[in-house]
This record gives C-alpha cells, sequence and structure tokens, in this order.
C-alpha cells in the first residue's frame, strides 16, 4: 500500500489543499491520501485555532465523494501537543503487516522549516517525503535546508528523481499547481462578510457560513 499523509491545520480546507493532494496522489500512484489535521499545532500554540470539530466537518465534507481521500483524527485522540514524529511512527506501527509505504505530503515553506520539527531527523527516515514547490522553485539540494553531516546521508537518484536516504526513504521536491489561496485569508474575508466562492468547496462555504465561523462575535 503507499499512502499519502497530509498534516496542517486546514482552517479552513481549501480548493488548494484539494488540488495539490489530486496531483501528488497521480505523481506517486497513491492509493490513498489521508488528511490529518492537528490538535494542537506545536508552531501554533498561542494563535487562535477553530475547534478540531468544525475542522474535522469540514474536511469530511470537502473529501466527501472521492473514495481515494479519507480522514484521521488520531491527532485529536493524543493528549498534548500534535508532533508529526507520532502520528507517522503510530500509523506504521498500526499497518506493519501490510507493507504501508507513506508519503508525508508538505510544503517547501514547511519544509524549510524541518529543522524546528520535534525529531526531525528520525522523521525524515521513517518515511518518504514530499515537498510541493511552486514554479520556478530552483531546487539547490538539501544542505541548505537540512544540517550539512545529515544532508551528506541522501544521494540523488536520477531514476526516482528524489534523495533516496540511509533507511531507504527518500525525499522529493515535486511542482504542483500553485493556487494562491491562503486560509488566513479566506477567515478574514469571512469575517468581513466578503464572498469565498470557488475559493473553498461548496459544501464547507454552506457549513461556514450556517455556523458562523470566522465572524467576530
Amino acid at each position: 500500500m503507499k499512502w499519502g499523509l497530509f498534516g496542517g491545520t486546514f482552517d479552513p480546507i481549501h480548493i488548494g489543499h484539494l488540488r495539490c493532494a489530486e496531483e501528488v496522489m497521480e505523481m506517486f500512484d497513491l492509493n490513498r491520501i489521508i488528511f490529518v489535521p492537528a490538535s494542537r499545532p506545536p508552531h501554533k500554540i498561542n494563535a487562535a485555532i477553530t475547534a478540531f470539530y468544525h475542522r474535522e466537518q469540514m474536511i469530511r465534507l470537502a473529501i466527501e465523494g472521492n473514495p481515494a481521500f479519507s480522514f484521521s483524527d488520531v491527532e485529536n485522540r493524543r493528549a498534548g501537543t500534535s508532533y508529526s514524529v507520532e502520528t507517522v511512527e503510530y500509523l506504521l506501527d498500526k499497518y506493519r503487516l501490510e507493507n504501508l509505504e507513506l508519503f508525508f505530503i508538505l510544503g517547501q515553506d514547511a519544509f524549510h522549516a524541518i529543522r524546528t520539527w520535534k525529531d526531525w531527523e528520525r522523521l525524515l527516515t521513517m518515511c518518504n517525503f514530499t515537498v510541493m514547490t511552486r514554479p520556478g522553485y530552483e531546487n539547490k539540494g538539501l544542505d541548505a535546508i537540512l544540517t550539512p553531516e545529515f544532508a551528506s546521508r541522501f544521494t540523488y537518484d536520477e531514476a526516482t528523481r528524489g534523495f533516496r536516504g540511509p533507511a531507504g526513504q527518500s525525499i522529493f521536491f515535486r511542482e504542483v499547481t500553485f493556487l494562491d489561496i491562503a486560509s488566513s485569508t479566506i477567515r478574514r474575508r469571512a469575517g468581513e462578510g466578503k464572498t469565498i466562492t470557488y475559493l473553498v468547496p461548496d459544501a464547507v462555504r454552506h457549513y461556514i457560513v450556517k455556523n458562523s465561523l470566522y465572524r467576530e462575535p
């Protein structure tokens, strides 16, 4: 099995998230994409984040009808801060008898900050990483992102166009259709009573309006 793991705050999930997931799934011939919203993101401890329940419902509405997209509340079921290394460890352990190959999906900005993540070195050897890049992104290798010593453990493989690591997993940089949509922009527009049509799926837009999400009290 080849699964993509797409984490994030998803506050709210939008068309850009869905399109990127679809393209990555096609690129790597994945069987499934799992959307995993963070319950308590370590980089947003002091930020106001919409309740997990609402973010979950919006994801479920957004992926409804796509049998290859699924949802996991694994990070909400764990107490404390949400760490990706623990989520990956959990999934690999749970499906260890089913020959699961994981592809961790994230944007280039998040990957450039990977050294701030908990146990980032171990995480990069546990599963494949697919870094979604914008058009025109110049891949200068891993030295400028990882520590030189750790980056030296990865070797570029021409056949797969990926950097193969010491445990056999790879880091891939792949250009995806760049839809310049930010969840923060959607929240701001919704809060101002402006239209968010075509930024989020219609079902998500209706949910936001019905539940008065992002509106000032």
